[in-house]
């Protein structure tokens, strides 16, 4: 692994540890018994190493999704797919990780908000669109206006002031929000199929 690699991994396992306020660039090279020098080699600042790593874990979401979605054979099962990615994904990450990307990183934070509508919002949207067409989704559902009440929900989530971490599992947030859209927007024939992905879902 090449050294920037190596500095951009040691600071994701601290920031989804600690938060990305709390960690120094004195702590990336504690944690990856380096010196500073070589991080700075590579970095300006910590907001930059912030950045790179955002866009490198958007370019990977990206690929993720893409492949949830090709791998899934309705709209109910992508949802579900999508369900078990998100709960691992933030059961690894400190809370105030999306706290801390609005506050003090706001170009990385504006790197997330427009992923979400380029990526996320048309992949939601085509989503819907396929499960209309499946007769999955209600067909008086507007696939477009659904997408961005979807993406709105993920924010939402991540919103400490609505969630507080101290009362609330992000995971566990994002899971609920996801679930309870599914069932808004399903006709019953994709009722039965929620039902059935949920019994799988619970025996794993």
């Amino acid at each position: 692994m090449e050294i920037k690699d190596r500095i951009l991994l040691g600071a994701e396992e601290l920031f989804f540890k600690y938060g990305i306020k709390s960690i120094t660039m004195d702590d990336i090279a504690k944690h990856l018994a380096i010196s500073k020098k070589t991080i700075y080699h590579y970095f300006d600042d910590k907001n930059a190493v912030v950045e790179t790593l955002m866009k490198e874990k958007l370019k990977e979401d990206e690929c993720e999704f893409k492949e949830i979605q090709k791998e899934s054979e309705n709209v109910v099962v992508e949802v579900f797919n999508l369900m078990k990615h998100m709960s691992a994904m933030f059961s690894k990450i400190n809370p105030n990780i999306f706290y801390d990307l609005q506050k003090y990183h706001p170009a990385a934070w504006k790197m997330f908000l427009a992923f979400k509508e380029d990526c996320m919002s048309k992949m939601v949207e085509k989503a819907i669109a396929k499960g209309i067409k499946d007769k999955l989704v209600r067909d008086d559902v507007n696939p477009k206006i659904m997408a961005k009440l979807r993406i709105e929900e993920v924010v939402m989530g991540m919103n400490p002031d609505i969630f507080p971490p101290d009362k609330f599992k992000i995971g566990e947030v994002q899971v609920a929000l996801l679930e309870h859209f599914l069932h808004g927007i399903c006709t019953i024939k994709g009722h039965k199929l929620i039902n059935k992905y949920k019994e799988i879902t619970e025996e794993e």
